[in-house]
């Protein structure tokens, strides 16, 4: 196999973790990100359905893969697995308890799928590696999680909010966003009671329940939201 094959080889099964991470794929997004002219995708994308890759093709769209199929499990270099694990020891650090068990559980599965040598150096990475005091920070909020899947869902989230003034109201909220700062995590929510959006302090959130009715999507991009808003 000279250069040029394994170049494609590797182009190929990065497609693949592409197709797997991304519910849509255009020619133009794979053309760009591997610095390839759009026919060669083209012809990539042929020679995957001929491999028997099941690729559906949505006119005007882009590519997708057949819903539930699934590949083999992604190896890691050695790299990317101590990668993986300094951002383990950065998310210690968040304040946010669901979404450290979340990425932890994730992490571990990871973990599972490395070769036995990997997975070893790994292992000693993640026990000889720490940032200032994290493990026993105190742990402020535990609704990330549930907002995160409320985000992407589009539920309606009710919740007992406790502001600046220490008065507590309950809140009907369309979640947006959501935004990492130094002290906790910021929700990004249109507010039914005030009819406009607001900033929510995830620590400051004394009760949350996930509601069955559906919300209308935003329709824009969080830059959108700060030039509409916030510009000058």
């Amino acid at each position: 196999m000279d250069n040029t094959d394994t170049k494609r080889l590797s182009r190929l099964t990065a497609i693949l973790t592409q197709l797997q991470t991304k519910r849509i794929l255009t020619a133009p997004e794979l053309a760009a990100k591997f610095s390839v002219s759009i026919r060669t995708i083209y012809r990539d994308i042929r020679a995957l359905e001929q491999a028997g890759v099941p690729i559906l093709t949505e006119e005007g769209k882009g590519y997708s893969l057949m819903e539930h199929y699934r590949l083999p499990p992604v190896t890691f270099t050695e790299s990317q697995a101590n990668a993986l694990i300094i951002a383990e020891q950065l998310v210690l650090k968040n304040k946010d308890a669901s979404f450290i068990k979340d990425y932890s559980e994730a992490i571990d599965k990871i973990k599972a799928v490395l070769n036995h040598s990997v997975k070893d150096k790994a292992n000693l990475l993640s026990e000889r590696t720490r940032f200032d005091q994290n493990l026993n920070r105190e742990r402020s909020s535990n609704n990330l999680s549930e907002l995160q899947f409320a985000l992407t869902n589009f539920n309606l989230v009710k919740i007992e909010y406790t502001n600046e003034t220490k008065k507590t109201s309950s809140r009907f909220i369309e979640p947006f966003a959501l935004l990492s700062t130094q002290e906790n995590w910021l929700l990004v929510a249109w507010c039914r009671l005030r009819k406009e959006f607001r900033y929510f302090r995830l620590d400051r959130i004394k009760r949350l329940e996930l509601l069955s009715e559906k919300f209308t999507p935003h329709k824009m991009t969080l830059q959108e939201y700060f030039d509409k808003f916030y510009s000058s």
